[in-house]
């Protein structure tokens, strides 16, 4: 059986990625970091299709305590799984905010840099070594890191998610010779819980990017959770280097 970790997995793309991997016969370990109780779903969804899943808390915040959480995922694939390594990663847990350039502090700043970029880069550095030859890395970037998604209002933002992109591809480069292919995903506006659960309190501003969509709509979890979980399968196993906008033609 092949083996994923999924971060950021308690709702929205996490949570849609970690159910559609684990239907392509994956068994998942999801990772959440303040919302236990949607993780619980998550692996119950999962279990309730036939799956295998576990889920571990973790702040990609916070990297001094990845050594630890990678002692974690060793004993789960030890004692769950009978194996000493997983195949496929998913770095997904972040945070987004809003913020004019003029009013973005220094402490936010920071924050996003810690959280969307430094988080996924030191977490996959730690994990490297359980990682499977032959395996493969998707990173959750965002399409306000490309020209069709400028937005005034996320500079930072953008910025540390457009890192994760040029990441991408140098790890795509590094990683080429153990076989493991690294690529990324640009989201575009996506109904998850970003930014406290902004398509919920700003819901009158759905309509308007709907229009700004070539497919008519904004996007859901699952279309961006698919896609994740054909880039991990033997589908995309001549795809590397990338960055795939799923945004429906965003701004088209």
């Amino acid at each position: 059986m092949k083996l994923a970790v999924v971060t950021g997995a308690s709702s929205g793309i996490g949570q849609s990625a970690a159910v559609q991997i684990a239907r392509r016969g994956v068994g998942v370990i999801l990772t959440y970091r303040g919302n236990p109780a949607g993780a619980e779903e998550t692996a119950e969804r999962i279990e309730k299709e036939g799956g295998t899943a576990v889920a571990l808390r973790l702040d990609v915040g916070s990297s001094d305590t990845f050594p630890a959480f990678r002692q974690s995922v060793a004993a789960e694939l030890r004692e769950r799984w009978q194996r000493q390594t997983f195949d496929y990663l998913v770095n997904n847990a972040g945070f987004g905010q809003m913020s004019m350039f003029e009013d973005t502090s220094e402490e936010l700043f920071d924050r996003f840099v810690r959280v969307v970029f430094k988080g996924p880069y030191f977490l996959t550095q730690t994990l490297l070594p359980l990682l499977a030859d032959g395996g493969a890395i998707v990173n959750v970037a965002s399409n306000s890191a490309l020209t069709s998604g400028v937005e005034s209002g996320y500079s930072a933002y953008a910025s540390a998610k457009g890192a994760l992109i040029v990441l991408t591809r140098y790890l795509a480069k590094e990683l080429s010779g153990r076989g493991i292919r690294v690529n990324a995903v640009s989201p575009g506006p996506t109904r998850t819980r970003i930014s406290d659960d902004a398509f919920e309190r700003f819901s009158d501003a759905v309509p308007a990017m709907a229009a700004r969509t070539a497919l008519g709509r904004i996007g859901e979890p699952d279309d961006i959770g698919m896609l994740i979980a054909a880039l991990l399968s033997q589908e995309g196993r001549w795809i590397t280097a990338q960055n795939i906008e799923v945004s429906g033609g965003f701004k088209l």
